[in-house]
């Protein structure tokens, strides 16, 4: 059984939507994360109606900021977000977790805090029959092992997306991760990178590259764990660090090396 395989768009800025997703089309991807701002993308009318009109639905769409933050302005603003996502059909909208204290270290309570503010997004999601899902993610607050367990813990109604690089940069075998993580997984990063010279919490340095690229962990191994707990939700992969001047049209048309190793990865 093959995944729904989407493309995570994080560097797309002011793009040709359109053009772009239409090379994402003609190159196999099912669908694409989105990351855009609301006045850059318009209403989600006429945005579905681009993807439509393409074939390749918003898998998913992000934050912008973070649930640890329970300033009133970023709630409301990430609710229209929501509500943005939810009016696409988006399968989950992705966060992750906000910057480290200044002037000290992270404590079990701040961890612990974030957790409950993810879930007060979660329940206003889920009035709009969406799901949460939580990015880990190196150099922000939850940085170590240790700590995303206890996040886990605490998290009653957000879900979890597994990215393999940033759990494997923090020592933690990818293919235990995503086993020992199942009953709250919906949705999985794949990401690739060539080297990481500064492996301590909070100054991770990995040289992102596409996905096979340089193939930093045991990619199927993932698959087979994915279909050992049956995962059947989207697969995405990220893109590596562009060269300079690129654009978004050309981006989705380099996609196509990493699709193809997917696919002869059995995702």
């Amino acid at each position: 059984m093959s995944f729904k395989l989407g493309y995570c768009a994080l560097r797309w800025r002011e793009p040709d939507l359109e053009a772009a997703l239409t090379e994402l089309k003609k190159i196999g991807w099912d669908g694409w994360e989105c990351r855009l701002p609301l006045d850059w993308l318009g209403t989600p009318k006429h945005v579905k109606q681009i993807c439509d009109n393409v074939g390749m639905p918003m898998a998913v769409y992000s934050a912008a900021g973070t649930p640890d933050s329970r300033d009133y302005a970023n709630v409301e603003r990430n609710k229209r977000r929501m509500e943005f996502a939810a009016e696409m059909g988006a399968d989950c909208f992705l966060y992750m977790n906000g910057r480290k204290p200044e002037g000290r270290t992270v404590t079990d309570a701040d961890v612990i805090a974030a957790a409950e503010g993810a879930d007060a997004w979660a329940e206003y999601a889920a009035q709009l029959g969406l799901e949460l899902t939580y990015h880990i993610h190196t150099n922000l607050l939850v940085d170590n092992i240790a700590h995303w367990r206890l996040y886990m813990q605490h998290l009653d109604k957000a879900k979890l997306c597994i990215d393999v690089s940033h759990a494997e940069l923090w020592g933690y075998d990818p293919v235990a991760s995503l086993r020992d993580f199942a009953s709250q997984l919906n949705y999985v990063h794949l990401q690739d990178y060539a080297s990481c010279t500064v492996r301590k919490e909070g100054e991770y340095n990995p040289e992102w590259v596409a996905v096979g690229q340089a193939e930093c962990l045991d990619f199927g191994g993932v698959r087979d764990v994915l279909h050992d707990i049956g995962y059947n939700r989207w697969v995405t992969g990220c893109p590596g660090a562009p060269p300079p001047g690129d654009d978004p049209v050309s981006e989705a048309k380099r996609s196509k090396a990493m699709f193809e190793y997917m696919k002869r990865m059995g995702f």
